[in-house]
């Protein structure tokens, strides 16, 4: 009974102090105008803006048409906003000189808000493989607390292994990514800011730069900070990244004890299967010589051993 006669007056004095428009506000959301600088980033926001083309027209459109979709705010203690959902509109608005941003304010707690902004980013056309680690490993810690279960400081209860496996089923089912997928991404946020640079170089295409595929990169997490760092000397002074099939090997090496820029060395020396030259033809060049369905294999055994009887014969007319 005293709990509750506490609620009650707890209730009562807080409706003595605020108007019922700010109790009715802090029950929904809202949409005013807020001047871009009274608008903080989200804490730790994974999604990069970039001042690239697309951000160019971007701005240009919110300067001939302003925004035509609200940010998302959530409002702080002191009294500023912190953004949610919004970030290259904020900028825009900003490249545009516009006094302010449509905003909806919404009451949000830390993981609600950021789960919204991580589920509003993944939508984006161009989403970096760096960008969705950090967010879908904010994401599940964020599942994981509105789950209630305990950090690592306070022991691991007896299941929750498979409780952890369970949030990644959910948050998948609501990605654009697999549930196996999502673990790899997450495992990328293990790798230096250097080589996970590459990996996103893997998307961006900067000509200057290496590139690293997914699969590679995943294996060269499980690598300390300074085999990393060791590893990305002699990738810059071989000017090459390492093959799937490379990046296990190094792997297997670390885990034995006996990884050293030396081994690293010669791991990356070794021919890739992609890089055996190659000869291609236009199928439609030889498909009158074998019947349809014939498989590839037989085609090439079958012209490798006509020009091998080529040869026989071209020889035996120079003798």
């Amino acid at each position: 009974m005293a709990a509750k006669s506490a609620a009650g007056l707890l209730t009562s004095v807080d409706s003595m102090f605020t108007t019922q428009e700010e109790r009715d506000n802090a029950q929904r959301s809202y949409v005013i105008d807020l001047p871009a600088a009274e608008i903080s980033d989200f804490p730790d926001h994974p999604f990069k803006v970039r001042m690239d083309e697309s951000m160019m027209e971007l701005a240009d459109s919110v300067k001939q048409h302003g925004i035509l979709a609200p940010s998302l705010v959530r409002p702080m203690p002191d009294g500023s906003y912190q953004m949610v959902s919004g970030h290259r509109r904020k900028r825009a608005a900003e490249l545009a000189e516009l006094p302010t941003v449509p905003c909806i304010v919404r009451e949000l707690t830390d993981d609600e808000a950021i789960i919204i902004m991580v589920d509003s980013n993944l939508q984006r056309e161009q989403v970096l493989p760096s960008e969705k680690a950090f967010a879908y490993k904010m994401k599940l810690d964020a599942m994981k607390r509105q789950a209630g279960r305990p950090s690592k400081e306070n022991g691991v209860p007896v299941g929750h292994h498979s409780l952890v496996g369970k949030s990644r089923e959910i948050l998948a089912t609501n990605s654009p990514d697999s549930n196996t997928q999502i673990q790899r991404y997450i495992r990328l946020t293990n790798l230096t800011p250097e080589l996970l640079d590459m990996v996103d170089n893997s998307v961006l295409k900067e000509s200057d730069k290496l590139q690293m595929a997914l699969r590679p990169a995943v294996e060269l997490s499980y690598l300390s900070k300074d085999e990393q760092n060791a590893l990305l000397e002699v990738m810059e002074s071989e000017d090459c990244t390492p093959s799937h099939a490379q990046a296990i090997k190094i792997r297997d090496f670390s885990e034995k004890g006996k990884l050293n820029p030396a081994v690293i060395q010669s791991i990356l020396q070794e021919e890739k299967p992609n890089q055996v030259e190659q000869f291609k033809m236009p199928r439609s060049r030889i498909d009158k010589f074998f019947p349809a369905g014939t498989p590839a294999q037989k085609i090439e055994d079958t012209i490798v051993k006509a020009l091998e009887m080529y040869r026989k014969r071209e020889r035996a007319r120079e003798r």
